[in-house]
């Protein structure tokens, strides 16, 4: 029984991925989760007790998934720049995936304050990943530097899913210059 359950809880959540993807948060609805999992709408219910508590399970199940990808392709760097420029490579490559685009659904629409604290929270634990490799570069305040370099990410992956004129390994290229020299080239 306890294996049905979660397995029926995986397959809603599999479901959200790809309204969430497909048609942001707007097309993550009860009534569509119970039509593409096959589950009567009562039953989501079961699973989930309001829309907000889908999105925190997605956060809680792809964020740690996500982080360590990113985690790990820094760890395959040599040195602090090497590390920057995994941290934002890795991140940039990701914008394919379905679990971050679900993430990019989610983080633009309207969230609860748990939600959104969740959000914010693993956000958080992705920054604090980068924060020593900034300080070994000689960052005065790499805590702050950290939060502005995850801006710098996060508008490159706005312009990736937006479909900008540009190739997506360009995008990436610029981010990581940008991160790594300022505005000097």
């Amino acid at each position: 029984m306890a294996e049905h359950r979660t397995m029926q809880r995986d397959a809603l959540l599999d479901a959200a991925r790809s309204l969430l993807s497909e048609g942001g948060t707007e097309a993550l609805t009860f009534p569509a989760l119970a039509e593409r999992t096959g589950l009567a709408r009562s039953s989501v219910y079961e699973y989930f007790r309001s829309r907000a508590a889908v999105v925190e399970e997605l956060c809680a199940v792809d964020f740690p998934v996500w982080a360590a990808e990113v985690e790990a392709a820094m760890e395959r760097a040599d040195d602090p720049g090497g590390k920057v420029e995994a941290y934002v490579r890795s991140q940039l490559n990701l914008v394919g995936d379905r679990r971050h685009r679900a993430v990019v659904a989610i983080s633009a629409g309207e969230l609860d304050d748990g939600a959104r604290e969740k959000i914010r929270a693993a956000h958080g634990g992705l920054i604090a990943m980068i924060v020593e490799a900034l300080a070994e570069l000689g960052h005065e305040q790499p805590r702050l530097a950290a939060m502005l370099l995850q801006g710098v990410v996060d508008a490159a992956v706005r312009r990736i899913e937006l479909g900008a004129a540009e190739d997506p390994a360009v995008i990436a290229d610029a981010a990581v210059s940008l991160a790594l020299h300022g505005v000097h080239p």
